[in-house]
């Protein structure tokens, strides 16, 4: 499939949108040069141009395969493996110490975007091993950190997370895994887990399982829940991977999308594990593991859609029919529309996924709690904006497409069966936007306030040069001030129902905001126009949102099952 890295959007967005200078500006990331971070875009986008994306459709069309017990990974996924573990890029933020670069988060976002891009079935293997990583640094002791950490950074150890059971979804505190005490400092982890990504791969030494599991006596709930490092293979006194564990994939599942990453049905059988963190406690272990991912997540769904735009792209700048001044489908009023839509909206979620990075970077290199509460704040919207989009944008090329989007030789509809399931994994999109609107509001809108009024200060400062376009940013944020102060005032019970239409109306307002800056750095040329395009045609889309979230819960509960069923 064409693939080409989009290098230079990152570029243009690090130096005019996002205000990456202030990441530099720290002592933490002084190393973090421009010339720096260039050229590992640069290599970065090379690896994902030439080893990733041709194994893109191997994935789909040769699926992992479970095999007497192992997991067998499509056609060239192995070697695609070795370039990523080779060139550093699972460790990109990692602790020096252990053997990681150490770089900002935000270059990781950009990296991880573009493998995603590239092949994300393959992408998702270093993306689990790189919050695992996190959350060792964070939680595990030093005994732990010195045997894990170098070999998960180097990538010849591999890592996964395991929370879901069969009865237990979204509601983890219903997990009925269990771990006794062994009495010599490991534990004995028996139940079974679902939904395992990369659960077993046959490219890596050992995989490393991060499983949530109930101690004898512990409460109900997620405070009864501690977590538990498991490996496949038990570490020997030289620290290489000796005796099997007891633990096994059972099956795999058959998914809609994603074949080439293998979803794993997990059993532990009195596994040997060792505790991460303090017994109870395994929740806010692992919160920092799903934190990462969610961000992660985030921008697999701009990875796939950027993969999906340049397909369509391509099928329409070559694609004859009709009578159109181009003498391809791209002269097409509706074509263009929806070329203009895809790019505008990944333009958007991207810079609300790097924004949020940028908070994060900004956070650990300050140590100032604003910043914190702005990544907090970002998270939610940059993991379901950018899924949504993902899904949005990957439809929509199957669409440019015509009759051939629906044939899968054309490979568009892959994009869209691939990335559909980022909306569901690492909370539910709608688990976000009960998150956003209920912890993220509990400091009363202070976070949400200082955003807006970011994005207000710098449309009144683009009003001179752009008085239309700031115009309408700075009506809209103030919109969605006088509604987040009417949601701040509801009671918490009744914010969810109307959580998921305030979540989208704050992505749009900020993709407004970015825009606008965009169309600042470049007011005569493609980003200044797509930024019109975005600000006069999608961002209105806010104030029917915001009319919704206006609405409240009560008439949506009103509505009762015998009514959905009529």
């Amino acid at each position: 499939m064409p693939y080409r890295a989009p290098v230079s959007e990152f570029s243009f967005l690090l130096e005019n949108v996002v205000g990456f200078s202030a990441v530099q500006d720290t002592q933490r990331f002084a190393e973090a040069t421009t010339d720096t971070v260039t050229a590992v875009l640069t290599e970065a986008g090379k690896m994902c141009d030439e080893v990733m994306a041709p194994l893109q459709r191997n994935g789909d069309l040769h699926p992992a395969r479970l095999e007497n017990g192992v997991v067998r990974s499509s056609p060239g996924f192995a070697e695609g493996y070795k370039a990523i573990s080779d060139g550093g890029w699972v460790a990109i933020t990692a602790d020096p110490e252990y053997g990681g670069m150490g770089l900002p988060v935000v270059i990781s976002t950009a990296v991880n975007e573009m493998m995603s891009g590239a092949c994300l079935s393959l992408q998702l293997n270093p993306l689990l091993t790189q919050g695992q990583i996190e959350a060792l640094e964070h939680h595990a002791s030093d005994e732990i950190k010195a045997l894990y950490l170098p070999k998960l950074i180097s990538g010849e150890w591999s890592g996964t997370m395991n929370l879901t059971e069969p009865q237990a979804g979204s509601d983890v505190g219903a997990l009925s895994s269990k771990a006794e005490d062994n009495g010599d400092g490991t534990y004995a982890i028996t139940g079974q887990k679902i939904f395992i990504s990369w659960g077993d791969a046959d490219f890596v030494e050992n995989v490393c399982h991060l499983v949530l599991a109930r101690l004898p006596g512990a409460p109900a709930g997620t405070k009864g829940i501690s977590l538990f490092l498991v490996p496949k293979f038990i570490p020997d006194a030289a620290g290489n991977p000796g005796v099997a564990n007891s633990l096994k994939v059972v099956s795999l599942e058959h998914k809609m999308g994603l074949h080439g990453s293998p979803t794993c049905v997990m059993s532990y059988e009195g596994a040997t594990g060792w505790m991460i963190g303090a017994p109870g406690s395994g929740m806010k272990a692992m919160f920092t593991m799903m934190n990462n991912a969610r961000l992660g997540v985030g921008g697999q769904g701009v990875g796939a859609a950027e993969g999906a735009y340049q397909h369509a792209l391509a099928f329409a700048n070559e694609r004859k029919q009709g009578k159109s001044p181009f003498d391809t489908i791209i002269g097409h009023a509706d074509v263009r529309r929806m070329l203009a839509t895809m790019k505008a909206e990944i333009f958007a979620a991207r810079a609300i996924a790097l924004d949020c990075a940028i908070s994060i970077d900004m956070g650990r290199a300050t140590g100032e709690a604003e910043w914190d509460a702005r990544a907090a704040f970002l998270t939610p919207i940059a993991k379901a904006f950018s899924t949504d989009i993902g899904c949005e944008v990957s439809e929509m090329g199957v669409q440019v497409h015509g009759g051939m989007g629906y044939v899968e030789e054309s490979g568009a509809a892959q994009f869209y069966r691939d990335v559909r399931v980022t909306a569901i994994y690492e909370g539910t999109n709608g688990i976000q936007a009960m998150d956003m609107v209920g912890r993220k509001l509990m400091d009363g809108g202070e976070a949400a306030a200082r955003l807006l009024d970011e994005i207000e200060a710098d449309a009144e400062a683009a009003k001179g040069a752009l008085p239309e376009l700031a115009g309408a940013v700075w009506e809209a944020a103030e919109t969605l001030r006088e509604t987040t102060e009417w949601l701040v005032a509801q009671p918490m019970a009744e914010r969810f129902g109307t959580a998921v239409p305030y979540l989208r109306a704050f992505a749009r307002v900020l993709g407004g905001h970015y825009h606008l800056r965009a169309a600042m750095a470049d007011p005569d040329g493609a980003h200044g126009r797509i930024a019109r395009y975005y600000i006069t045609r999608l961002l209105p889309e806010h104030a029917g949102l915001l009319g919704h979230v206006r609405a409240g819960e009560a008439e949506l509960m009103e509505i009762s099952p015998d009514d959905l069923a009529a």
